[in-house]
């Protein structure tokens, strides 16, 4: 499967197997959603199962807490992540609070999906990342997947989860890599799209980080479309980097970090948001926290720039090997 094909799958998995869970947002009954992840289910499951939703994403979100608090399992599609924001206040004020405002009393078990980041010359209003707001949250999980193994299973243990979770799919590998993401052809190295996909019932546990790469020389934390990026650039620059999969920013895996930088003493943050207040800024003070005696250089953040996203100068703005490669052979110098 690639990456569309397994988080349609965990929605039909889910909704076979739990009669709680319903999905819905812009778009995402009969049409199947703009990128197609929920194809076939509206057929499938019927109207009172999965259903569109108004252009209206305060909506959208208050009534995902009230089925929530009801003891339905919603998982609500935000048709891009740049119109979350009129959520924004539902989110922060109600579903992160009320499992601490009621004592545990009551909880709220929804998911809020939303494809985000660049990758489709969408410009300003269809290709941002907005992780490190929600990263801000307390109370909400955020979660990031870089394949569709890990998709299907993160996003199934999201449905699962008791408290609300925030599922971004980066649109850009939704299909798989491709050589627009590199300054240079990318064939040799690039990971397949289409990835081994159980079809039934798996989770990928929330909060526990993959090193996809083993490597001593640095290590590289990234997520999302950037942990192909960090990927393609240690194989073409032929550098030793242990690269660190996050799967979910909050909660965030700081044991496996940890190890892997005090093995190799050096560490490079990799994210395409815009670099002030990025969630990077939150690792590269983790790390120099709990491993400052064990580093030889300082903690460096590959980034997008503090820039609105720019639409003819998609490939400039995204980090790849181009900015990425110079940075890590500068940390190695140190």
């Amino acid at each position: 499967m690639n990456m569309i094909e397994a988080l349609n799958s965990a929605h039909d998995v889910m909704l076979g197997r739990d009669e709680a869970v319903v999905a819905f947002g812009e778009d995402a009954g009969y049409f199947g959603g703009v990128f197609r992840v929920t194809a076939g289910l509206q057929k499938k499951y019927g109207k009172t199962r999965v259903f569109d939703a108004p252009i209206a994403e305060g909506g959208i979100v208050g009534t995902a807490i009230g089925m929530a608090l009801y003891g339905l399992k919603p998982v609500a599609e935000i048709q891009f992540a740049d119109y979350i924001f009129p959520g924004f206040d539902q989110i922060f004020s109600e579903a992160g609070r009320i499992r601490y405002r009621t004592a545990g009393e009551w909880s709220v078990p929804m998911v809020i999906r939303s494809p985000y980041g660049g990758g489709i010359f969408g410009g300003q209003t269809h290709s941002q990342s907005p992780e490190a707001f929600f990263a801000h949250m307390p109370g909400i999980k955020t979660v990031i997947p870089s394949n569709p193994y890990d998709a299907k299973g993160l996003l199934i243990a999201a449905i699962e989860d008791p408290d609300p979770v925030l599922f971004f799919e980066p649109k850009r590998i939704y299909n798989g890599p491709f050589d627009g993401y590199y300054d240079r052809p990318v064939t040799p190295w690039a990971r397949d799209p289409r990835a081994e996909v159980p079809e039934g019932h798996y989770t990928v546990p929330i909060g526990k980080a993959a090193v996809v790469r083993e490597g001593e020389a640095v290590t590289v934390l990234a997520y999302g479309t950037m942990v192909h990026v960090a990927l393609a650039t240690a194989a073409v620059e032929g550098i030793d980097a242990e690269v660190i999969d996050l799967r979910t920013i909050v909660p965030l895996d700081i044991g496996t970090i940890e190890q892997s930088v005090k093995k190799t003493g050096r560490c490079v943050v990799l994210h395409e948001a815009t670099r002030t207040a990025g969630f990077g800024a939150e690792l590269s003070a983790l790390v120099q926290e709990r491993c400052f005696y064990h580093l030889e250089a300082p903690v460096v953040r590959v980034t997008g720039y503090d820039t609105p996203y720019p639409h003819s100068m998609e490939w400039d703005y995204f980090p790849g090997p181009a900015r990425l490669g110079p940075a890590l052979k500068a940390v190695l110098k140190d």
